[in-house]
């Protein structure tokens, strides 16, 4: 997927990525701002997740909103 699609409709996934990862806040997604590097830098500060790990997450949310 290309993540500027994300990046360019960001309030329409925001609510996806805030069900997703429940531990994000609003600030933390006002952070992110549909950036794929920022949402795996507040996953792992949030969860306390390796970047690997954040990434394969992130995978997964690009597969699930994919499909």
């Amino acid at each position: 997927m290309n993540w500027d699609i994300v990046q360019g409709n960001w309030k329409q996934y925001r609510g996806r990525v805030q069900t997703c990862w429940g531990e994000l806040t609003d600030d933390h997604l006002d952070v992110i701002a549909g950036k794929r590097d920022q949402l795996a830098g507040k996953l792992q500060e949030a969860y306390g997740v390796t970047r690997d790990e954040a990434e394969k997450q992130i995978k997964r949310f690009e597969k699930s909103i994919k499909d």
